[in-house]
C-alpha cells in the first residue's frame, strides 16, 4: 500500500491526458473510494455520474469557465446532490479528494472543474428532479512529458500553524 503522505505530497493537479483508458476495475476504485469518503452525519449527499464518453466530456468542458480539461480526460466523474448550492461542499471535497488520492496512487493523474453552468451540465447528463450538478473532476493518465505547473510552491508549516493560541 502506499505511503498515504507520500500520496498528498506528490499529488500535483493533472490537466493534460494521454489516450490510454482507464481500465474498469480502477475506475470502480476511484469510485468506490468517493462512496467511502466521511460526510457530515453520514448524509453521503452525493451520487456519481462516470462519464467516457468523448461527445458529452467535450460539451460538460465548456459548463465550467475552466473546465477545459474534462474534454481529454479518459474518465470525468460529476458529483450530483440535493443539496442546494453551498451546503455539503465539505463533504464534496472529502469525497472529491479520497477518488483523486486513489488515482493517483494508481499513477492516474486528475484535477477538479467547478461547474459554474450546472443546468447546462444537468441537461447534458440529464439530471432532473431537483439535482444539480456540483462538481466535476477530471482523471486519466498524463500526457508523455508532461510536466505539473510550479506554482510557487506551499507555505512553510511555520507560517500557517499557530500552537494554543493565534
Amino acid at each position: 500500500m502506499a505511503n498515504i503522505y507520500e500520496l498528498v505530497k506528490t499529488k500535483k493537479a493533472v490537466r493534460i491526458f494521454s489516450d490510454k483508458p482507464i481500465p474498469d476495475e480502477i475506475a470502480r476504485k476511484i469510485l468506490d473510494a468517493g462512496r467511502m469518503s466521511g460526510s457530515s452525519k453520514n448524509t453521503q449527499p452525493w451520487h456519481f455520474i462516470a462519464v467516457r464518453d468523448r461527445e458529452k466530456l467535450v460539451a460538460l468542458s465548456k459548463t465550467g469557465d475552466y473546465a477545459g480539461h474534462l474534454a481529454g480526460a479518459a474518465l470525468g466523474v460529476f458529483i450530483v446532490t440535493d443539496r442546494p448550492e453551498g451546503r455539503g461542499e465539505y463533504d464534496f471535497g472529502r469525497t472529491t479528494q479520497n477518488m483523486m488520492l486513489v488515482a493517483h496512487g494508481e499513477g492516474i493523474g486528475s484535477v477538479v472543474a467547478a461547474i459554474y453552468r450546472p443546468d447546462d451540465a444537468a441537461t447534458i447528463l440529464n439530471v432532473s428532479g431537483g439535482y444539480r450538478v456540483a462538481w466535476g473532476i477530471s482523471f486519466g493518465y498524463p500526457a508523455e512529458g508532461f510536466q505539473p505547473a510550479q506554482m510557487g510552491g506551499r507555505h512553510s508549516l511555520d507560517e500557517i500553524v499557530h500552537w494554543d493560541t493565534w
